[in-house]
C-alpha cells in the first residue's frame, strides 16, 4: 500500500526539540531548578527562539515545566495526587483534609452560557460561590458555583458574608435533594482571576470541569472548576466520581 499524506508529513522541528529537552530535563536538571533564559537555550540546541518557545509551551502543557511569576521557567515536580468528590456531604466544605474550601459568596450575573444552562434570564443575578482546593499546601483548583435564587429561596433570611455565607448557600442547595449531575471536561486557558488564584500566568493551560447539578425539576446549579493542567490528571472511576490521579513520574535528579 502507498503512503498516506499524513504518514509523509515530517515531524515538526519543535516536536523533536521537545523530546530532546525532555531528555535534558531528566539528566541535567533537578526538580524546581530554573532553566536558562530562552536566548541561551536556543543557542545551546541550535534552534530559533520561536521553535524553542513552542517546545517549552508543549512541555508546560504536559506538566514537565512550570512558569512562575518573578521566577522564570522551572522543572515541575511530579503531578500532585488528590481525590475529588462531589458527594453531597462535601458540598458545604465541612469535612476535613483536602476538601473544597468555601471562600465567599456574591450576587452577580452569570456568564451567558451558564445562564442558558441554568435556564435563567442572563440579566437575572444569581448566587456565585467561590471555592478553592488545596493539596500539600498548594492551590490546585478554583471553582465558581452558580446558584439561582429559585434554588435557595430561604437564603434571604441568612445574614452573613464570606465563607459563612458560601457554606449557607451550599447547605440550602443540598436541602433540595440533588438527584444527579452531568459533567464535561475541556482544555482551556487561565483567565486573569483564575491565574492569580492558581499562581499561574494568564493564558496558562488549565483543565475546565463544568458540572450541572440536577433535581427532579431540572438544573439546580452549575459549577465551573478550573484545575492546574500542569499538576492534575483527571480520571473517572466506576462510581462516576471525579478523581485526580497521582502521576507516577520518577523523581528527576540533577546529574
Amino acid at each position: 500500500m502507498g503512503t498516506t499524506q499524513l504518514e509523509s508529513v515530517q515531524e515538526p522541528k519543535y516536536w523533536h526539540l521537545k523530546t530532546v529537552l525532555s531528555e535534558a530535563l531528566d539528566s541535567d536538571f533537578a526538580v524546581g531548578e530554573i532553566l536558562p533564559n530562552e536566548r541561551d537555550l536556543a543557542a545551546r540546541f541550535g534552534v530559533a527562539r520561536a521553535t524553542l518557545r513552542q517546545a517549552l509551551e508543549q512541555l508546560e502543557l504536559e506538566g514537565r515545566l512550570q512558569r512562575r511569576r518573578g521566577v522564570g521557567t522551572t522543572v515541575a515536580p511530579p503531578r500532585v495526587g488528590v481525590a475529588v468528590s462531589t458527594a453531597p456531604h462535601e458540598w458545604a466544605g465541612d469535612v476535613g483534609g483536602e476538601a473544597w474550601q468555601p471562600v465567599d459568596s456574591t450576587v452577580a450575573k452569570a456568564p451567558a452560557p451558564v445562564a442558558a444552562t441554568l435556564g435563567t434570564d442572563p440579566a437575572e443575578p444569581v448566587h456565585v460561590v467561590r471555592r478553592i482546593r488545596e493539596t500539600q499546601g498548594q492551590v490546585v483548583a478554583a471553582e465558581l458555583v452558580y446558584v439561582p435564587g429559585s434554588s435557595v429561596p430561604d437564603l434571604s433570611a441568612i445574614e452573613a458574608s464570606g465563607p459563612v455565607r458560601a457554606r449557607a448557600v451550599l447547605r440550602e442547595l443540598h436541602r433540595l435533594g440533588l438527584q444527579g449531575q452531568d459533567r464535561s471536561v475541556e482544555l482551556g486557558s487561565a483567565r486573569a482571576d483564575d491565574a492569580k488564584e492558581l499562581d499561574r500566568l494568564p493564558g496558562a493551560p488549565v483543565l475546565v470541569v463544568t458540572t450541572r447539578y440536577l433535581t427532579a425539576d431540572g438544573t439546580a446549579a452549575v459549577s465551573v472548576a478550573t484545575y492546574r493542567a500542569d499538576t492534575c490528571r483527571l480520571t473517572f472511576g466506576d462510581s462516576g466520581a471525579l478523581e485526580i490521579s497521582h502521576d507516577e513520574q520518577p523523581e528527576r535528579q540533577a546529574s
